[in-house]
């Protein structure tokens, strides 16, 4: 059973979807520190390894910790009864073996950018692992907002491991991933409330309802709209682009206090904020290139 290990194991143990997104984010908040500070890209490509490669290491060192600490209610959800610390294919020892390994070598590579960079890594691992996995998701209503600090350190990691000064930009580029967070994650919740219950994670449509949850997306998704108006470095297009973006998806946030199918809804403001989230780093990577 254990020997069974494959590769599609390793990648569900480490989430590798996650990993990809975040890895994503990280490369943003790299490529536009090297754009917006007129820094050689072609001429760092040891720095460009190094970030890429140990971001997505300590992601997946997370997910995979987060598998081993969630064995005991991942089995009462559908979405996650079939993880390989689940279904016996990696034991919890082997899985926690990886996350270690992993989040050495990681956490080595973001040091050989800069020590900012390091720390960081460290520290989104410790948020996610330690304060949101082994608590706030288990005890707290405001678990996902918690939980949303470490989703949304990559791009710093990529920022700060080219310029490791504080700027406005890296701020804005936390905070954009900050609050596109829960209103993603709600929708989720919304969509799989049942199945939270059972586990008895305290998510916020479980304990408060749906029509609360609504007001609780609505407001991110507000605060949303005002982040592009401090991004103007990237050109009045990109500002044009987000707030159009951010402008559907609040029309959409508002659309649920009329529509009465809650899961159609809550999966239309998913799929929304996948695409939302594609399409404005896809834009700042792709805009910064004319400035």
């Amino acid at each position: 059973m254990v020997s069974k290990f494959t590769v599609k194991d390793f990648t569900e143990l480490i989430k590798v979807g996650i990993v990809n997104s975040n890895t994503i984010t990280a490369f943003t908040g790299m490529w536009l520190a090297f754009q917006l500070n007129g820094i050689s890209f072609m001429q760092n490509l040891d720095t460009i390894f190094f970030t890429i490669a140990g971001s997505a290491l300590v992601v997946g060192a997370s997910g995979a910790f987060n598998n081993v600490i969630d064995r005991d209610i991942d089995g009462k959800m559908e979405r996650t009864k079939n993880r390989p610390t689940m279904t016996g294919k990696i034991s919890g020892g082997k899985a926690l073996l990886v996350a270690v390994i992993l989040l050495a070598i990681g956490t080595t590579m973001l040091f050989m950018t800069t020590w900012q960079a390091g720390v960081l890594g460290l520290s989104g691992v410790f948020l996610y692992v330690v304060i949101y996995s082994m608590y706030a998701k288990r005890k707290l209503v405001s678990n996902t907002v918690i939980g949303s600090f470490s989703g949304a350190v990559p791009p710093l990691i990529g920022w700060f491991a080219v310029d490791p000064t504080f700027s406005i930009m890296p701020l804005m580029l936390f905070l954009v991933m900050f609050c596109w967070q829960p209103p993603h994650f709600y929708a989720i919740a919304i969509r799989r409330a049942g199945e939270y219950g059972r586990a008895g994670i305290p998510m916020l449509p479980v304990i408060k309802g749906v029509a609360r949850t609504k007001i609780s997306m609505l407001i991110w998704v507000a605060l949303l709209t005002i982040l592009p108006f401090f991004m103007m470095e990237l050109g009045i297009v990109f500002v044009v682009l987000a707030t159009i973006l951010n402008l559907g998806w609040l029309a959409l946030s508002l659309y649920g206090f009329k529509m009465k199918d809650d899961l159609k809804w809550a999966t239309w403001m998913f799929i929304y904020s996948l695409n939302y989230m594609t399409i404005l780093f896809v834009a700042m990577i792709v805009l910064s290139i004319f400035i």
